[in-house]
Parts: C-alpha cells; sequence; structure tokens
C-alpha cells in the first residue's frame, strides 16, 4: 500500500483528520522521564514518544515526528529509529511521516531519501522545493513514499518569499506560493505520491491552494500555539469528501500535562481536536 493509500484509508477508518506531532522537548517533559535513571537522553526521547503515540493513535491519521528534536540530543537518532519501529510495528494502519524538509542536489538528495525511507522507516517525509525538480527526484521515485512539500508556510515569514508575484510559463503573474502548488500537482505528481505543506494560519492562501491541487493531501501546521483557526481550516482546505487534511497538533498534545496523567491528558487532547475539527467537515 503506498503512503496516500495508507492515508486515505485512515481517515476513513479513524475518522480522523488530527496528525500527532511528535516534538519531544525533555525540558517540558514529565519528572518520571528526568529522574527514573534513563542512561541517556534519547531512552527519555523515545520513552515519552512511545507512550504518547500509544496513547493517541486511535485518534491520529497521521504520526510526525520532527527530526531536530532527535537529532539535537545525545542517542537522538536512533531513538527516533525506534520510535518509527514501534509506530509501524504496533499501529501499522497509521502512516508516518518525517518532517526532516530536506532539499539538496541530487546526490545529496539521494542518500537524504536513504535516510528518511531506509535508515528511519517513513512513509512520507517533507521537502522543500525551492532546488527544483532534481532535488526532489530521489524521493519523488520512491512512489510508494510521500513528498510533502513545502508550500505556504504558518510561520510569520512566510510571506517573505511565497507571496512574491512571479511570472509563469504562460505569461501570467502569480504569488510564487501558487506557483508552486500548480507546478507540483500539474509536472511533479505524476505517481500520485506529492503532498503540500500550507499552514493554518493562512486561510485564505489555503482556499486558493486546494482550487489549485484539486485533492491532494495536505499537511496543516499552526493549529494552536500558532493560533490558526480550526473552523477556517477544515472549511478552507477540506476535499469535497470531508477528508484531504493532515492537521498538526504538537504542543497541545504533548504538553496537555506534566503529570503522570500526561498520556491520557494527550488522548483526551487528541480526541477533542479530532471531534472539533469532525464539526466542521
Amino acid at each position: 500500500m503506498t503512503f496516500i493509500e495508507q492515508l486515505r484509508a485512515r481517515w476513513h477508518a479513524s475518522n480522523s483528520l488530527v496528525c500527532v506531532g511528535l516534538d519531544p522537548d525533555p525540558s517540558k517533559f514529565p519528572d518520571a522521564f528526568v529522574n527514573d535513571g534513563h542512561a541517556d537522553e534519547g531512552e527519555a526521547l523515545f520513552s515519552f514518544c512511545r507512550d504518547i503515540a500509544d496513547a493517541t493513535a486511535e485518534f491520529a491519521c497521521a504520526f510526525k515526528p520532527q527530526i531536530a528534536y532527535f537529532a539535537a540530543h545525545n542517542g537522538g537518532e536512533a531513538a527516533l529509529q525506534r520510535l518509527i519501529a514501534h509506530i509501524n510495528a504496533t499501529h501499522p494502519d497509521v502512516p508516518v511521516i518525517l518532517d526532516a524538509k530536506r532539499g539538496d542536489i541530487g546526490s545529496t538528495a539521494e542518500h537524504y531519501a536513504l535516510e528518511a525511507f531506509d535508515r528511519f522507516g517513513a512513509d512520507a517525509v517533507t521537502l522543500n522545493p525551492y532546488m527544483g525538480r532534481d532535488s526532489a527526484a530521489p524521493f519523488l521515485q520512491r512512489n510508494d513514499r510521500g513528498c510533502i512539500f513545502l508550500c505556504h508556510t504558518s510561520n510569520p515569514g512566510a510571506r517573505d518569499f511565497q507571496e512574491l508575484v512571479v511570472s509563469d510559463a504562460n505569461g501570467g503573474f502569480a504569488p510564487l506560493y501558487q506557483h508552486v502548488a500548480r507546478t507540483i500537482a500539474s509536472d511533479w505528481n505524476g505517481d500520485g505520491n506529492c503532498a503540500l505543506v500550507v499552514g493554518a494560519t493562512f486561510p485564505e492562501e489555503l482556499k486558493v491552494i486546494r482550487g489549485i491541487v484539486g485533492d491532494m493531501p495536505l499537511l496543516i501546521p499552526g493549529i494552536g500555539a500558532q493560533g490558526g483557526d480550526v473552523e477556517a481550516t477544515v472549511r478552507n482546505g477540506k476535499t469535497a469528501d470531508g477528508n484531504g487534511l493532515m492537521i498538526n497538533s504538537s504542543r497541545g498534545i504533548l504538553y496537555a500535562s506534566q503529570g503522570s496523567d500526561f498520556a491520557d491528558a494527550a488522548a483526551h487532547a487528541a480526541k477533542s481536536l479530532r471531534d472539533e475539527i469532525n464539526r466542521y467537515r
């Protein structure tokens, strides 16, 4: 089963558009992960994220570990490998998106593709399209895996470049993010394994992008701590069948409680977000 097929199946099986972001910050962990004698940081990263994943899986359409939160710590990359292996074994119906935002020349990109799909075992990876088609080719060629390209991101600086008006091949003019969306949908998605990252903090742009790319899946950061609105996101981003979105929440789920009930609190937060989203589908 390809990533896109797995994602579509998961939308229906879980009745959820929630993507659980796994961005572990040890400074926010419950005391048990600080004082229980873990030999290294990696063990704490793995154990915390494993417990979160196990608690929230029934409410998730995907998991999205952010590589920097692991790679910054001793033993972190090994912990990430263990975590994805655990999810794949214990929750095989829930796809895993490695949030790495890779983008480099072809030979380097080939190794980044090996890293994401073979070393870490992810079903999909986030990518930066700035360097063009050849930088994406090693990922696109793995047509059973997902390639999720930055399009219009959720951060305030997104406007610095992504909304610059540029000319297109037909002699017209449009913001760069629209050119990115159109190019990926029409030229790069020959095997149907592409998706886009679109921030919830820009709901009008999200509506435009949905109009350009049709039913292509969209990964949506920016809900919760960044201030994105759930209703506007769902109404502007959903497909005709009420799916089409992976709405990410990280901090709001991971740190719903810093007590011993952290896993139960995370499950409650994920369920609450799922139910809120479903009100507008």
